[in-house]
């Protein structure tokens, strides 16, 4: 049996309206609550429903036709109700869809809407609200991609297509990557990357996009250091401590920080006050197997060398073992990435957000440096180092002063007497 679908009394003062989009193609299969037709008028926006369970064999509007009550919409062949038992259940094919997009996306990552290529498709189902949002926004529904039935685009899709806009603009997040097939050029493997890895890797990227980074580069004289740091190695050893560089480093940079506050200091939450902090808590970044930490050193203008090498041994080794406590992993006001143990020139770190600083050490060499005072080249163990700084808080001129005052400090050896 086949029912012709016609137009119903749209309501008092309302003689006709415009198709604004036509739900259902010729073949579908639909029941009694679905919408087959969308129309919109001076006073109203409405959605048609199906009325009846069935299949349409024929459609009699289009998009921009004008209807009035009474006027033939399309005709839908009725089905009985064995028929009707045999109906895929629409509500039941999406929640599959929607458990396989969670379940695939990490649990603290927004959802983000697909998008599709500019004039993909001809036709787009929407509701008058998203059409009319859609319009006021000037947004282009044929590069969003529906997650309703049989591919409406619901509030939903716009509202996560504006949000996606609005993040991608604040820098927040990229926009989608594309898939890429890698084994189509060679054999392949997956390897997953471990929990730390994922949050440093999100963190950093943030860091990155957010944060107008600059980095100043420079180089340390630390010959009489290097003299004075063996010496205090060998009464360690008998101490069972291991004396390396890095504390005299920290020293250093606790000096500097009092001398130049800015660079110990935090934007607050809407980046109009600068918050400085008369504490000197130290981030220093140790690589584990599982990856990057950066356990923090508390109050290192308190602490002398030796005990500064003691706290380095014990959250170096509980670091790796992943024995470190929460907490010490929180409040540093500034943060050290030492490779001088591995090698390089010099690398370019990444602010450790609400920091505005970051140094970065790369391994010591024996250079030829000219002695006025002897008129001749002589041997001098230089370190380079690099300094990274959030230029919203430092300028150039204030950066490449904390590098020189840095190197100064480092050439008296009576900041590292306690």
């Amino acid at each position: 049996m086949v029912k012709d679908i016609i137009l119903p009394d749209l309501g008092e003062g309302i003689e006709g309206a415009e198709v604004s989009e036509v739900s259902v193609e010729t073949g579908d299969t639909v029941n009694p609550e679905d919408t087959i037709l969308v129309l919109e008028s001076d006073k109203a926006s409405m959605e048609i429903p199906a009325e009846v369970n069935g299949t349409v064999k024929e459609i009699s509007v289009e998009p921009g036709d004008e209807l009035k009550t009474g006027q033939l919409i399309m005709k839908i062949e009725i089905v009985d109700g064995s028929n009707k038992k045999e109906e895929p259940d629409l509500d039941k094919k999406e929640e599959p869809d929607k458990r396989i997009t969670e379940e695939n996306s990490p649990a603290d990552t927004p959802q983000l809407p697909i998008l599709e290529k500019m004039g993909s498709t001809d036709h787009v189902f929407a509701s008058p609200g998203v059409r009319r949002l859609a319009r006021e926004l000037e947004i282009n529904l044929q590069i969003i991609r529906g997650t309703g039935l049989k591919g409406r685009i619901t509030k939903n899709d716009l509202h996560g297509y504006i949000k996606l806009q609005m993040a991608m603009s604040a820098g927040s997040i990229l926009p989608p990557q594309p898939v890429i097939d890698f084994s189509q050029w060679g054999d392949v493997e997956l390897q997953k990357l471990t929990k730390i890895k994922r949050i440093t890797g999100e963190r950093l990227q943030q860091a990155w996009q957010l944060i107008p980074h600059v980095t100043q580069f420079d180089e340390a004289d630390i010959t009489d250091l290097d003299a004075l740091r063996k010496k205090m190695k060998t009464a360690g050893t008998k101490k069972g401590i291991k004396v390396t560089f890095l504390p005299f480093l920290m020293k250093a940079l606790s000096i500097l920080l009092k001398e130049m506050p800015e660079f110990n200091s935090s934007l607050d939450h809407a980046n109009q006050n600068l918050v400085i902090k008369n504490y000197y808590h130290l981030g220093i970044a140790i690589d584990t197997s599982s990856g990057l930490t950066v356990p923090v050193v508390r109050d290192v203008d308190q602490k002398s060398i030796y005990e500064l090498s003691e706290e380095l041994m014990d959250l170096s080794i509980r670091a790796r073992n992943k024995k470190l406590n929460p907490d010490e992993l929180k409040g540093g006001t500034f943060t050290i990435s030492s490779l001088g143990g591995i090698g390089g020139t010099g690398f370019s770190p990444i602010v450790n957000p609400p920091e505005v600083g970051i140094m970065g050490v790369s391994r010591s060499v024996w250079k030829n440096a000219y002695d006025k005072e002897a008129g001749e080249f002589v041997a001098r163990y230089k370190m380079p180092f690099s300094l990274s700084y959030d230029h919203r808080v430092i300028d150039g001129a204030a950066a490449a002063t904390f590098t020189a005052r840095f190197s100064e400090i480092l050439l008296d050896m009576s900041n590292f007497k306690n």
